[in-house]
């Protein structure tokens, strides 16, 4: 069942614990609930979508308590300092290159080099974030596909039972997402419009192009963008019943035989862990197969259920043909 707590700082203390211990927590903000989970914790992250019902891994919005804090995980151009000192507490997220550093999971980010990040402008959320003392990755604290949450009781309607706790932080100020602005090209381009106007935006920074559209409180693109971003370099052989000599494994549960190379997604074969860590296998069998002389990968089977229909999706994308 999930906790109603209050917006006092035992509470608050306690939702951080929440958080902290890899549960998720629901909170308001200026915007729209948000549904909280320790951005660090890849089996955290990856119990969002199964709260939320996602179809596939998008990238999630990242809240820190200050900009210095978000932008220790990210690189800041010019663009991003000026709009940080302008907007930030506020409804703007911006998306920018992943830090060498970077601590968050690579599912909040859904494998990509960039990250999306906000500091929201709710005191309850601030106190939260400084309570916790790491970023949160929260998308709206609804079930996908349904209507953003802007009061508890929303929030309880969808994910009642599926989530530790919720921050009663009463009705939401602007009730609108946050406006997402992808800083990490040549140029800014706006994601989604929300709480922060293009005009505005253009009287800090000048001109702001226009992307391709995103709903449901996301961080950044549509699934259907995400293939050419997170495949590997290395072809993927997906179903592998035996593993080849010119072949690094992705097992899920106990490893077939021969590999010179394997990356373990869950020997239990949970779902949830190996979701939490599959963008990290990606990347680290693509990086260190070649010195081995290994030039493809093998996929053992994943079930097509739950979490598993999800992390099917993201494989069959990297084991497509390449133009």
């Amino acid at each position: 069942m999930s906790v109603i707590l209050h917006p006092t700082a035992p509470e608050i203390a306690r939702a951080a614990a929440l958080l902290a211990a890899g549960e998720l927590v629901a909170f308001g903000t200026e915007t729209v609930y948000g549904l909280g989970a320790d951005a660090r914790n890849g089996e955290a992250v990856a119990k969002i979508y199964v709260a939320k019902g996602r179809p596939s891994f998008n990238p999630l919005i990242c809240h820190y308590a200050s900009a210095r804090a978000a932008f220790a995980d990210v690189v800041p151009n010019a663009m991003a300092e000026k709009l940080a000192a302008a907007f930030w507490p506020g409804p703007l997220t911006m998306v920018l290159p992943r830090a060498a550093a970077c601590a968050v999971s690579r599912l909040a980010g859904a494998g990509l080099e960039t990250l999306a990040v906000r500091v929201p402008a709710h005191r309850v959320a601030l106190q939260l974030l400084a309570a916790f003392g790491g970023p949160v990755a929260a998308p709206s604290a609804n079930r996908s596909g349904q209507i953003s949450p802007t009061t508890p009781s929303h929030v309880l309607a969808g994910l009642g039972g599926k989530i530790a706790a919720v921050i009663d932080c009463g009705p939401c100020a602007v009730g609108l997402e946050s406006t997402v602005l992808d800083l990490s090209g040549p140029a800014p381009v706006l994601l989604r419009p929300g709480g922060v106007s293009v005009e505005a935006l253009e009287a800090v920074i000048g001109p702001v192009g226009t992307g391709a559209p995103i709903t449901q409180g996301e961080a950044m693109a549509s699934p259907g963008m995400l293939a050419s971003h997170y495949a590997p370099g290395l072809p993927v052989r997906l179903d592998a019943g035996a593993v080849a000599a010119d072949e690094a494994l992705l097992a899920f549960g106990p490893p077939l035989p021969g590999a010179k190379l394997v990356f373990q997604l869950s020997e239990r074969k949970n779902l949830t862990e190996a979701a939490a860590r599959l963008f990290e296998a990606l990347h680290e069998l693509d990086a260190t197969a070649p010195a081995l002389g290994l030039t493809r990968i093998a996929v053992m089977p994943i079930p097509s259920t739950g979490l598993g229909r999800a992390i099917n999706d993201r494989l069959s994308r990297a084991a497509a043909p390449r133009g």
